[in-house]
């Protein structure tokens, strides 16, 4: 981080300063220390940031952010709100770089398109990235903190559970380019539409300069009715014709997918080090933020061969002759059939789906779960491992399409004794889950027992 002075920080903020220096990092958690840095006391429903301003100084904090009164040696900018405050210093902070910053959201797959993308921007600049999952209105600040001197451009990710979260998000940021790479329903719970859950996620514009490229899914059912005569609207797909940049040529099996994307009358050849057609549209969508941003097409379609998945998500292992998909970072519906593609391009002998409950999806719930379990049915799924309460209706609509051998287990002890026990030599195993379902304990179990 660029060092600031407390003087133009607490002025960044509406603060009261009381003592004088600088800082040379931002955060929120005291467990996380940086020295020279200012620890900012946030308060949330289980925690007070103000009970750990003493750790801070012990750790070698140079200031302290505070709303109310703490004793302490160090420095203090005094705000009415820290959370608010930590929005408007990064804001600030954003605001002394003039570089490129590309923001993008999406219900599925934000992250693994966040790393395509980064890869397509460090092919030509020195770049930035939102680490993990850090994209909320706290995780996305400090994200911002990170640009150095010799940062050339950031590509920052952007979550949602509510209306106006990615408005707040935007307007801190503030992306010269706009990514949204899906509409789908994760979130359907709190927002109640996928026509509310579109327009939350257009809330990008909001931080963004007219005339900038809002790069969307043109084959996203929700997304391809968007127009915008105020900004330079790019469709990227495989399916819809009418979108300016398109992948052809499509194959994949179990290690890779390869494709051609055409782009203003030409083709490139393009590698992706992961299956799954999900992942063209990822790929995609990085490509098309490359272009746009003035990345060369051969560039940008060649660095996305160095995506390395993080992880639990789509992670292929093989052992004892057996191919394991370990997908259970999230799960919504989307992705649950885009995890059920991938297995079905795996030649194996046998190909078992480990499903586990879809969580957030409120009144939705039923619906989706059996709208996956007669997915699976469809797409000639050989074993079903259903797992969880909700996945009962998966289970049950799977059996009703036809799905001859299908197990629902609601204990994970009995699901992976009897997965361990089942498994053998040339099948392929899809693990997909929600992440509170803790899939990796099944996983994990299995792996040991086949040592």
């Amino acid at each position: 981080m660029k060092t600031l002075t407390l003087s133009e920080a607490a002025k960044a903020v509406g603060g009261t300063l009381e003592g004088n220096g600088s800082f040379t990092g931002v955060y929120t958690d005291s467990r996380k220390p940086v020295k020279g840095g200012l620890f900012i006391a946030l308060e949330g429903d289980r925690f007070d940031g103000h009970d750990f301003v003493a750790n801070a100084e012990t750790d070698g904090a140079a200031a302290v952010m505070c709303r109310k009164k703490c004793e302490t040696n160090l420095p203090v900018i005094y705000v009415e709100d820290t959370k608010k405050a930590l929005l408007a210093l990064a804001s600030y902070y954003r605001g002394l770089f003039d570089i490129p910053v590309v923001g993008l959201t999406g219900s599925v797959g934000k992250t693994t398109t966040k790393e395509m993308t980064a890869l397509v921007m460090a092919s030509e600049y020195e770049t930035i990235k939102t680490q993990g999952n850090l994209n909320n209105d706290i995780g996305m600040p400090l994200t911002l903190f990170n640009i150095e001197e010799s940062t050339e451009a950031a590509v920052i990710e952007m979550g949602m559970n509510h209306k106006g979260e990615i408005a707040t998000l935007t307007a801190v940021s503030r992306p010269v380019a706009g990514l949204i790479s899906n509409v789908g329903v994760s979130h359907i719970e709190n927002l109640g539409s996928r026509e509310n859950i579109l327009a939350a996620k257009l809330e990008i514009l909001e931080g963004m300069k007219k005339n900038s490229p809002l790069i969307i899914n043109g084959d996203n059912d929700m997304l391809q009715t968007v127009e915008n005569e105020d900004y330079d609207v790019v469709f990227f797909g495989i399916e819809n014709e009418k979108c300016q940049i398109r992948a052809v040529d499509i194959e994949t099996d179990e290690e890779k997918t390869v494709c051609n994307i055409l782009y203003n009358g030409n083709k490139y050849r393009c590698v992706i080090p992961i299956a799954g057609l999900h992942n063209v549209y990822n790929a995609l969508a990085a490509f098309s933020v490359g272009v746009k941003l003035g990345i060369d097409p051969e560039k940008a379609a060649k660095a996305v061969a160095g995506y390395v998945p993080e992880g639990m998500r789509q992670r292929t292992v093989r052992k004892n002759g057996v191919i394991f998909i370990e997908d259970c970072y999230n799960a919504s519906p989307d992705s649950v059939k885009a995890g059920i593609n991938t297995l079905e391009t795996i030649n194996a002998k046998r190909r078992i789906a480990v499903l586990g409950d879809m969580l957030e999806l409120g009144d939705y719930s039923e619906t989706a779960h059996r709208d996956c379990g007669k997915y699976a049915a469809e797409k000639g799924i050989d074993v079903l491992f259903a797992y969880g309460n909700a996945s009962a209706f998966t289970a049950d609509e799977a059996q009703k399409n036809s799905l001859k051998e299908v197990y629902h287990f609601t204990d994970a002890n009995e699901l992976s004794e009897k997965l361990s026990d089942f498994i053998s030599e040339g099948d392929a195993v899809l693990f997909k889950a929600s992440r509170g379902m803790r899939l990796e304990n099944i996983i994990h179990y299995i792996y040991d027992k086949m040592q």
